[in-house]
């Protein structure tokens, strides 16, 4: 007994002192050509375009032509969505769909923010821009860059929108108050695909930097979930004298304090896990171990060949909102998948989904959304550089109950050293700003709040 204690002891100081060295690493800026063919000697033409959301009799027509044409495979008994997509509960959201859902008028909802495009490093990137309507007198609004994940869009954030932006007109205190832009990753919505290998996270942090200074902000806020919070974090990374504070609602760790997982249960304050931590992480088999493996298929379908999907996908409405949908059902709450709708209704309304879905289906981008984790993931463990050094900008972190990995302090910590505000969020999963928009609103505040008292 003791000499395990002892043995422990042992282990967890190695761990302590080999993620405890912080150095104070950046990543490169560099530059990139993202465009088809060679770069052109002219300048890039900086200038940004405003951009309007249409749509056209055709483009539904054509929708709902081959809704009508669907082939439905028909469920097991009592399979709920531990299969996947419950197929019986596919057909009540196409009728839906087909019937009742109004595109145009979704449409004149997406166009209530101004969105714009411009030119940056060979793409067209689109963005929306949401400035305060009457800020505070004397108050200047903090600019916050928000970044969204897969499958999901810039949509997951018009409800925590105005939020930040007029919290007095939703009951919130106008403390702070943000100025907010949203870009669509490329290859994501209407942002250009790349027509090139290569461009990952950190080339996409490049190209939202580049946007930040091309709207005139040398020092602003970030915040992202999913591929936006490894996006966001790796901005930190490369101009971290130019980000603010970083917040974050999910956080890509790997280092050793995940091997403490095994001694963890016995000894959970020797690695400093709290009661919460506990009962998210353990039983570590269920809740970790075959929780990944459930959850994870489509990634390594994506990390390998995202093109051979991404055809079906492209091709079929009734496939893509069932391969996307499926995600907001177990993601947002993994006690969903016994359920015959997948509780996809009790945390969204089937406008909203179906809007998300829309952006990849009228835009034909899910392949190209799919490249993305090749291009981060299909390189090799720890093969890129972003992985093995830590973030030392001021950090915020959102850990949200039904996340589909919980992340303790300690480990974040480990990662962002400058950990100022870390909060167990109180319901909530992956869609955060979707789902739970005034508790992700309120967190947001909090950090900054917190950071300026410093």
């Amino acid at each position: 007994m003791w000499l395990e204690i002892l043995l422990t002891s042992v282990l967890g100081f190695v761990i302590y002192w080999f993620v405890s060295r912080d150095k104070e690493e950046t990543l490169p800026l560099e530059d990139g050509w993202w465009g088809p063919g060679a770069r052109p000697e002219a300048a890039e033409d900086g200038s940004i375009r405003p951009f309007k959301v249409e749509t056209s009799e055709e483009e539904i027509q054509d929708l709902h032509r081959r809704i009508d044409r669907v082939r439905l495979t028909p469920p097991l008994e009592d399979a709920h969505f531990h299969f996947g997509f419950n197929s019986t509960y596919l057909r009540k959201v196409l009728s839906y769909w087909r019937n009742d859902f109004d595109w145009r008028k979704q449409v004149e909802i997406l166009n209530r923010y101004p969105h714009f495009k411009t030119r940056i490093e060979g793409l067209d990137i689109h963005f929306i821009h949401v400035k305060p309507p009457q800020p505070p007198s004397g108050c200047t609004p903090k600019p916050l860059l928000m970044v969204h994940g897969w499958p999901g869009s810039f949509y997951e954030f018009y409800k925590i929108i105005p939020l930040l932006t007029d919290p007095r007109s939703h009951g919130l205190s106008e403390e702070h108050v943000f100025e907010v832009i949203c870009p669509s990753i490329p290859g994501y919505g209407f942002s250009e695909a790349s027509s090139k290998k290569g461009l990952n996270s950190v080339a996409t942090a490049r190209i939202f930097y580049k946007l930040m200074l091309r709207l005139g902000f040398r020092e602003f806020y970030i915040q992202g979930g999913d591929w936006g919070a490894l996006i966001c974090t790796n901005m930190a990374q490369m101009v971290p004298s130019h980000v603010e504070g970083l917040h974050l609602n999910m956080a890509f760790i790997v280092n050793p304090g995940i091997l403490t997982l095994l001694l963890g249960r016995r000894f959970p304050r020797l690695f400093g896990y709290t009661q919460r931590d506990m009962e998210l992480l353990f039983p570590f088999r269920e809740k970790v171990f075959y929780s990944l493996l459930r959850e994870s298929g489509y990634m390594h379908i994506q990390c390998t060949k995202p093109d051979t999907v991404g055809c079906a996908l492209n091709d079929s409405p009734v496939g893509l909102a069932a391969y996307i949908l499926e995600k907001f059902s177990t993601w947002t709450n993994p006690e969903f998948r016994d359920l015959e709708d997948g509780g996809l209704e009790r945390k969204f309304s089937l406008d909203d989904l179906l809007t998300n879905v829309m952006l990849y289906w009228t835009t034909g981008t899910i392949a190209s959304s799919q490249r993305f984790y090749k291009e981060n993931l299909g390189q090799g463990f720890m093969a890129n550089k972003h992985n093995r050094i830590k973030v030392h900008v001021p950090t915020g972190f959102a850990a949200f109950p039904c996340e589909l990995m919980h992340v303790p302090e300690k480990w974040v910590k480990f990662k962002y050293p400058k950990l100022v505000s870390y909060s167990y969020m109180a319901r909530g999963g992956h869609f955060a700003a979707f789902e739970e928009p005034e508790l992700l609103a309120r967190d947001i505040c909090k950090f900054v709040g917190l950071l300026e008292q410093r």
